[in-house]
């Protein structure tokens, strides 16, 4: 069985230096969490679910239990999959009281005709799937209270990047299988400190919160979502792969582009079809962790590249 190419993002952004390693550790853990799923099951999609619902339990990432505030001080999520063979997707947004709103998505994507759900709807989709209800109190952490506390004192629009007040983001799992050439993209979020209630970011979006082409490549991205929406950033990396740039290249000359254009600040991990890894971000920093041929290359700083042993 050949490797698969797994790689994570947990988030851009302004991320305070003390929130470094909780992160290390959370894209750590993820991605041998994939590993291990791959190995059993030798389903990329379960692999990168897996990575995904592991950080949405974790409070250092802003998705599922950690998720940020919205205005009311209410919790509401939003994820994204996507696969590479038929290019499927399955999207929620304006989730609330699940632990894995990635699972949900890829019960959008498997189980009806559609690509997207809201709100309440999308509850009640969960509930026929049989999640399990959870509390606010077990997804709302001391850290998300204080971030929209800190947000209204300034009485600020959300932030200009993901990661304001409270130093989590987004979470993102792109992966490749080893023998088929099939990839995903999955990515989910709780959204931006202070956003009004009902807001839509880019994270559910397909070609802006993530995109997946068996014949191009896959890509999940993270940011200030109104400006990734508004630059379609997904799909311009997509685009810039077509073009025969490679996923580094692709990946941060269209978040500087998306910076320079529409302002607000980005970073996204790639995968081309033929299996090279990119990372980019226009942010001071982005969480992000690959696996490759048995080494786990990681780092949340420009030009950082840490190695450790799978």
């Amino acid at each position: 069985m050949s490797e698969p190419v797994i790689v994570l993002h947990g988030g851009a952004g302004n991320i305070p230096d003390n929130r470094d390693q909780p992160k290390f550790d959370g894209i750590l853990t993820a991605i041998r969490k994939a590993h291990e799923t791959y190995s059993k099951t030798s389903s990329i999609t379960d692999a990168c679910q897996v990575a995904i619902e592991y950080m949405e339990d974790e409070p250092a990432f802003n998705a599922g239990r950690g998720s940020v505030l919205n205005l009311k001080g209410e919790i509401e999520m939003e994820a994204l999959i996507m696969e590479g063979k038929d290019m499927k997707a399955g999207s929620v947004t304006g989730v609330r009281n699940i632990a894995h709103p990635i699972a949900l998505a890829r019960k959008v994507m498997e189980n009806t005709p559609h690509v997207f759900l809201m709100g309440a709807s999308a509850n009640e989709f969960a509930q026929k799937m049989g999640f399990e209800t959870v509390s606010d109190d077990y997804l709302i952490t001391s850290d998300a209270r204080t971030g929209l506390d800190n947000f209204l004192k300034l009485g600020g629009e959300p932030n200009t990047t993901e990661i304001g007040h409270g130093g989590v983001g987004t979470v993102g799992a792109i992966g490749m299988d080893g023998n088929s050439g099939h990839m995903v993209s999955c990515t989910s979020t709780g959204g931006i400190t202070g956003k009004m209630a009902g807001r839509v970011g880019d994270t559910p979006v397909p070609g802006a919160g993530g995109y997946c082409d068996n014949t191009v490549g896959t890509v999940s991205t993270t940011g200030h979502g109104d400006s990734i929406m508004r630059y379609c950033l997904a799909q311009r990396i997509m685009q810039n792969l077509e073009n025969g740039e490679t996923p580094d290249i692709a990946a941060q000359k269209a978040c500087d582009g998306m910076s320079a254009r529409v302002g607000g600040s980005a970073g996204a991990i790639v995968i081309s079809k033929t299996g090279e890894v990119g990372i980019g971000f226009s942010s001071p920093k982005m969480a992000w962790a690959f696996l490759k041929n048995g080494i786990i290359y990681y780092g949340i700083k420009k030009g950082q590249k840490f190695t450790v042993k799978l």
